[in-house]
């Protein structure tokens, strides 16, 4: 079946890998418009688009042109691109883990976590994984998700707090930084059982360090935790980012239809206007299904508290 992949490639990358195309055998030049090197080689077409910085590879012979092609010889200068880069690199054991949902009034806190080593990092990174924020297209992040899932070897986890719960939650730990530690522990401490011989995990740093490492250190798992800023660089982050996003959206689309009502995300001005529209066919009471109530749109909603 035919394969498609599209790739960020700075201009020098992509100069090496025009060059290695030239002198390799079985690939000859082609036209195509708006390209600024375009080639035929076996069963893949490849053209980059220099005002995009994109790299498009299609036809049967894709897969075997990224593994084969594209990830030989990193010294020439191919794929070489900050986030490509860190992806590449490390292909080690470890659990990635990213959330969905947080900053939208309504909907799930989605929490996902991806196993990855060296032989399922370097498919996430074909299969065209990267943080699901640079994904505009739900039916791409579906369609990846389903992807991510099927991928032999690979271990992932999906915890989806439903709003009812998230509010108890909340109201328990006080906090949402907590709150978040909470899930990310939970999905680390539930992919350890899957995989225990995985040494670490890997996420975004969303607070203090010490707040998810206290919550870690509770359940006593001997995985070494790492945060950083823009983790999802990392393949195993993007993958669990896409999880993620893709449940939270999903969870979205079904409860919207059942209440019949728009739920749209974000907390902006569309959002007050919606949960008004909720609150005025189904009731003050039955918002907390729906909503996280301790953003400042519920006060604006209902005229009670919130923070």
């Amino acid at each position: 079946m035919a394969s498609q992949y599209t790739i960020e490639l700075s201009a020098e990358d992509a100069a090496a890998l025009e060059r290695k195309l030239a002198n390799r055998a079985g690939y000859v030049r082609a036209t195509r418009e708006y390209a600024r090197f375009c080639f035929e080689g076996p069963r893949v077409n490849v053209a980059y688009f220099p005002k995009r910085r994109r790299l498009l590879v299609q036809g049967a012979g894709s897969d075997e042109f990224l593994e084969f092609v594209m990830l030989t010889n990193p010294g020439e200068g191919v794929l070489r691109s900050q986030a490509k880069r860190e992806a590449l690199l490390d292909a080690s054991p470890h659990f990635g883990v990213d959330e969905s949902g947080k900053g939208d009034y309504f909907g799930p806190l989605v929490v996902a976590g991806v196993y990855s080593d060296e032989r399922t990092a370097p498919s996430l990174l074909r299969m065209g994984c990267r943080d699901s924020k640079l994904i505009a297209d739900d039916g791409r992040i579906h369609a990846l998700a389903e992807r991510i899932k099927a991928l032999p070897g690979l271990a992932f986890e999906v915890l989806c707090v439903g709003p009812k719960r998230y509010n108890e939650l909340y109201a328990e730990f006080g906090n949402l930084n907590r709150l978040l530690a909470w899930g990310h522990a939970r999905v680390i401490a539930a992919l350890h059982e899957k995989v225990p011989s995985c040494p670490r995990a890997l996420s975004d740093q969303f607070a203090n360090e010490w707040v998810l490492k206290r919550a870690l250190g509770q359940r006593h798992l001997p995985v070494q935790l790492e945060q950083r800023t823009k983790a999802e660089n990392d393949v195993a982050v993007a993958a669990a980012s896409i999880l993620a996003r893709d449940r939270f959206v999903q969870w979205m689309r079904r409860t919207a239809e059942a209440a019949q009502c728009e739920l749209p995300l974000g907390c902006a001005p569309q959002v007050v206007k919606a949960a008004r529209a909720f609150v005025a066919r189904h009731g003050r009471e039955r918002l907390h299904e729906v909503a996280k109530l301790h953003f400042k749109v519920t006060a604006r909603v209902t005229g009670g508290g919130g923070d």
